[in-house]
């Protein structure tokens, strides 16, 4: 298979191919935010990790770590999105296969979301104990 039947139009950079692809890629998080209730949780706990950290002063190194565990929970929240929306259309009717991919997806963003709240704890302890 070429690029051509993959995609049904020859694959050429341009400016304004690249910048659809942005358009498509906000479309999908409107998507997940539209119909993903775990989404508003991951938002509101983003803007709660960013109002903390900008309180307390968090230095560079330490927004690098925030801000890679957000980004690491957005993207599993994301990819969990995607394989639930492709389940649905493969099998809309109940199947144990596409119960355990959904599941397994399910669990990979709660794996990352613990993972992320450790982060943050051990961030921003240093911080939160000198303002007690």
């Amino acid at each position: 298979m070429n690029d051509a039947t993959y995609t049904g139009m020859p694959r050429r950079f341009t400016l304004a191919a690249r910048l659809k692809s942005f358009v498509y890629a906000f479309e999908g998080l409107a998507l997940m935010l539209k119909t993903q209730h775990n989404a508003w949780l991951h938002l509101i706990a983003t803007a709660l990790v960013t109002g903390l950290a900008i309180w307390c002063r968090v230095n560079a190194a330490d927004w690098r770590w925030l801000i890679g565990a957000m980004a690491m929970v957005w993207m599993a929240e994301a990819m969990n999105t995607a394989v639930e929306a492709l389940c649905d259309v493969v099998s809309p009717q109940y199947a144990l296969a596409v119960k355990c991919a959904k599941d397994l997806a399910a669990g990979s963003v709660l794996i990352v979301a613990c993972a992320a709240v450790a982060t943050g704890v051990i961030t921003f302890w240093p911080y939160v104990e000198n303002r007690l």
